[in-house]
Protein backbone atom coordinates (compact mmCIF):
# COMPACT_ATOMS: atom_id res chain seq x y z
CA UNK A 1 0.00 0.00 0.00
CA UNK A 2 1.46 3.47 -1.08
CA UNK A 3 2.78 6.12 1.93
CA UNK A 4 -0.69 7.13 3.14
CA UNK A 5 -0.15 10.99 4.51
CA UNK A 6 -1.31 14.38 4.19
CA UNK A 7 -1.05 17.72 5.85
CA UNK A 8 -3.84 20.51 7.01
CA UNK A 9 -3.91 23.93 8.22
CA UNK A 10 -7.16 25.34 9.67
CA UNK A 11 -7.03 29.10 10.62
CA UNK A 12 -9.48 30.79 12.57
CA UNK A 13 -9.51 34.24 14.81
CA UNK A 14 -9.30 31.66 17.81
CA UNK A 15 -6.51 29.34 16.85
CA UNK A 16 -4.13 28.34 14.35
CA UNK A 17 -3.11 24.96 13.57
CA UNK A 18 -1.12 22.59 11.25
CA UNK A 19 -1.06 18.77 11.70
CA UNK A 20 0.61 16.53 9.29
CA UNK A 21 0.37 12.97 9.69
CA UNK A 22 1.82 9.60 8.23
CA UNK A 23 -0.43 6.13 8.88
CA UNK A 24 2.89 3.94 7.61
CA UNK A 25 4.97 5.68 10.21
CA UNK A 26 7.02 4.62 13.26
CA UNK A 27 5.76 5.98 16.28
CA UNK A 28 7.38 9.71 15.98
CA UNK A 29 5.65 12.61 17.45
CA UNK A 30 7.11 16.31 17.29
CA UNK A 31 4.18 18.58 18.74
CA UNK A 32 3.71 21.92 20.56
CA UNK A 33 -0.24 22.57 20.68
CA UNK A 34 1.02 25.24 24.03
CA UNK A 35 -0.79 22.21 25.94
CA UNK A 36 1.86 20.05 27.93
CA UNK A 37 -0.49 17.05 29.14
CA UNK A 38 -2.01 17.20 25.80
CA UNK A 39 1.00 17.08 23.53
CA UNK A 40 1.80 13.84 26.17
CA UNK A 41 -1.54 12.49 25.65
CA UNK A 42 -1.41 13.31 22.09
CA UNK A 43 2.41 11.34 22.04
CA UNK A 44 0.23 8.06 23.16
CA UNK A 45 -1.39 7.79 19.90
CA UNK A 46 1.28 8.47 17.80
CA UNK A 47 3.63 5.68 19.90
CA UNK A 48 0.64 3.10 19.88
CA UNK A 49 -1.01 3.72 16.75
CA UNK A 50 2.64 3.75 15.16
CA UNK A 51 1.71 7.16 13.29
CA UNK A 52 4.64 9.75 13.16
CA UNK A 53 2.19 13.10 13.66
CA UNK A 54 3.31 16.99 13.58
CA UNK A 55 1.17 19.09 15.43
CA UNK A 56 2.04 23.09 15.54
CA UNK A 57 -1.23 25.15 17.41
CA UNK A 58 -1.45 28.57 18.56
CA UNK A 59 -4.62 29.28 19.87
CA UNK A 60 -6.52 32.00 22.72
CA UNK A 61 -5.20 30.19 25.97
CA UNK A 62 -5.33 33.58 27.84
CA UNK A 63 -9.06 32.67 27.55
CA UNK A 64 -8.88 29.21 28.17
CA UNK A 65 -8.08 26.12 26.04
CA UNK A 66 -11.76 25.16 24.67
CA UNK A 67 -10.69 26.43 21.67
CA UNK A 68 -7.12 24.65 20.75
CA UNK A 69 -8.39 21.61 21.80
CA UNK A 70 -11.12 21.85 19.77
CA UNK A 71 -10.15 23.01 16.78
CA UNK A 72 -6.74 20.82 17.18
CA UNK A 73 -9.37 17.95 17.50
CA UNK A 74 -11.08 18.80 13.95
CA UNK A 75 -7.76 19.20 11.90
CA UNK A 76 -6.54 15.97 13.31
CA UNK A 77 -9.24 14.58 11.83
CA UNK A 78 -9.44 16.19 8.89
CA UNK A 79 -6.04 15.15 8.13
CA UNK A 80 -6.77 12.02 9.01
CA UNK A 81 -9.99 11.65 6.79
CA UNK A 82 -7.19 12.77 3.64
CA UNK A 83 -4.95 10.20 4.61
CA UNK A 84 -7.16 7.12 4.82
CA UNK A 85 -7.99 7.73 1.37
CA UNK A 86 -11.10 5.72 -0.29
CA UNK A 87 -10.19 3.07 2.80
CA UNK A 88 -9.89 0.47 0.45
CA UNK A 89 -7.95 -2.93 1.09
CA UNK A 90 -7.88 -1.98 5.20
CA UNK A 91 -9.60 -3.95 7.89
CA UNK A 92 -11.93 -0.75 8.55
CA UNK A 93 -12.75 -1.80 12.51
CA UNK A 94 -10.27 -1.53 15.33
CA UNK A 95 -10.70 -2.15 19.12
CA UNK A 96 -8.14 -2.23 21.93
CA UNK A 97 -7.80 -2.59 26.22
CA UNK A 98 -5.60 -1.03 27.47
CA UNK A 99 -4.29 -1.15 31.28
CA UNK A 100 -2.31 1.29 32.73
CA UNK A 101 -1.50 0.34 36.68
CA UNK A 102 -4.77 0.17 37.90
CA UNK A 103 -7.09 1.56 35.39
CA UNK A 104 -8.26 -0.06 31.99
CA UNK A 105 -10.17 1.30 29.44
CA UNK A 106 -11.48 0.21 25.91
CA UNK A 107 -11.67 1.74 22.87
CA UNK A 108 -13.33 0.41 19.65
CA UNK A 109 -13.52 2.28 15.48
CA UNK A 110 -15.30 1.84 12.96
CA UNK A 111 -13.75 4.02 9.84
CA UNK A 112 -17.63 4.20 8.56
CA UNK A 113 -18.06 7.36 6.95
CA UNK A 114 -20.71 7.87 9.74
CA UNK A 115 -19.32 10.37 12.92
CA UNK A 116 -20.22 8.79 16.23
CA UNK A 117 -18.89 9.31 19.64
CA UNK A 118 -19.50 7.09 22.51
CA UNK A 119 -17.90 8.78 25.34
CA UNK A 120 -18.43 6.70 28.87
CA UNK A 121 -15.34 8.28 30.83
CA UNK A 122 -15.53 9.76 34.49
CA UNK A 123 -12.60 11.21 35.67
CA UNK A 124 -11.95 11.29 39.66
CA UNK A 125 -11.12 15.04 39.59
CA UNK A 126 -11.33 17.74 37.48
CA UNK A 127 -7.46 18.37 36.32
CA UNK A 128 -4.56 16.61 35.44
CA UNK A 129 -1.12 18.63 35.23
CA UNK A 130 -3.22 21.69 34.78
CA UNK A 131 -5.48 20.63 31.76
CA UNK A 132 -8.97 20.61 31.96
CA UNK A 133 -10.24 17.28 31.85
CA UNK A 134 -13.85 18.01 30.48
CA UNK A 135 -11.31 19.12 26.82
CA UNK A 136 -11.14 15.57 26.10
CA UNK A 137 -14.84 14.85 25.49
CA UNK A 138 -14.44 18.22 23.43
CA UNK A 139 -11.17 16.92 21.65
CA UNK A 140 -12.55 13.41 20.45
CA UNK A 141 -15.90 15.09 19.38
CA UNK A 142 -14.19 17.19 16.99
CA UNK A 143 -11.84 14.50 15.78
CA UNK A 144 -14.60 11.64 15.23
CA UNK A 145 -16.76 14.41 13.28
CA UNK A 146 -14.29 15.21 10.77
CA UNK A 147 -12.78 12.30 10.63
CA UNK A 148 -15.73 11.01 9.82
CA UNK A 149 -15.61 7.49 12.12
CA UNK A 150 -17.66 5.95 14.93
CA UNK A 151 -15.76 5.47 17.96
CA UNK A 152 -16.34 3.94 21.29
CA UNK A 153 -14.60 5.12 24.26
CA UNK A 154 -15.00 3.32 27.66
CA UNK A 155 -12.90 3.78 30.66
CA UNK A 156 -13.80 0.14 32.05
CA UNK A 157 -12.14 1.29 35.90
CA UNK A 158 -9.47 3.51 37.67
CA UNK A 159 -8.72 5.72 40.54
CA UNK A 160 -5.71 8.28 38.86
CA UNK A 161 -6.95 10.47 36.58
CA UNK A 162 -3.59 10.88 34.92
CA UNK A 163 -4.03 6.95 34.34
CA UNK A 164 -7.36 7.06 32.94
CA UNK A 165 -6.36 9.51 30.64
CA UNK A 166 -3.22 7.27 29.15
CA UNK A 167 -5.43 4.14 28.91
CA UNK A 168 -7.62 6.45 26.14
CA UNK A 169 -5.18 7.61 24.05
CA UNK A 170 -3.14 4.67 23.79
CA UNK A 171 -6.28 2.47 23.36
CA UNK A 172 -6.97 5.13 20.37
CA UNK A 173 -3.56 4.65 19.06
CA UNK A 174 -3.88 0.99 19.01
CA UNK A 175 -7.56 0.72 18.19
CA UNK A 176 -6.70 3.14 15.13
CA UNK A 177 -3.90 1.46 13.94
CA UNK A 178 -5.71 -1.65 13.76
CA UNK A 179 -8.58 0.03 11.66
CA UNK A 180 -6.14 1.19 9.14
CA UNK A 181 -3.83 -2.10 8.70
CA UNK A 182 -4.24 -3.46 5.45
CA UNK A 183 -6.16 -6.33 4.93
CA UNK A 184 -4.26 -9.25 2.93
CA UNK A 185 -7.26 -10.93 1.86
CA UNK A 186 -9.50 -7.65 0.17
CA UNK A 187 -6.21 -5.53 -1.20
CA UNK A 188 -8.58 -3.06 -2.82
CA UNK A 189 -11.38 -3.93 -1.62
CA UNK A 190 -14.24 -1.29 0.10
CA UNK A 191 -15.01 -3.27 3.06
CA UNK A 192 -18.38 -2.43 2.98
CA UNK A 193 -21.06 -3.84 0.80
CA UNK A 194 -22.17 -1.11 0.00
CA UNK A 195 -19.28 -0.56 -1.87
CA UNK A 196 -17.84 3.15 -0.66
CA UNK A 197 -17.58 4.22 2.99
Amino acid sequence: MNQRQAEQQRDTLETQVFVALSLDGEGHADLHTGLPFLDHMLQQVARHGLFDLQIRAQGDLEIDAHHSVEDIGITLGQTFARAVGDKAGILRYGHAYVPLDEALSRVVVDLSGRPGLVYAVDFPRAQVGGFDVDLFYEFFQGFVNHAQITMHIDNLRGRNAHHIAETIFKACGRALRMAVTPDARAAGVIPSTKGCL
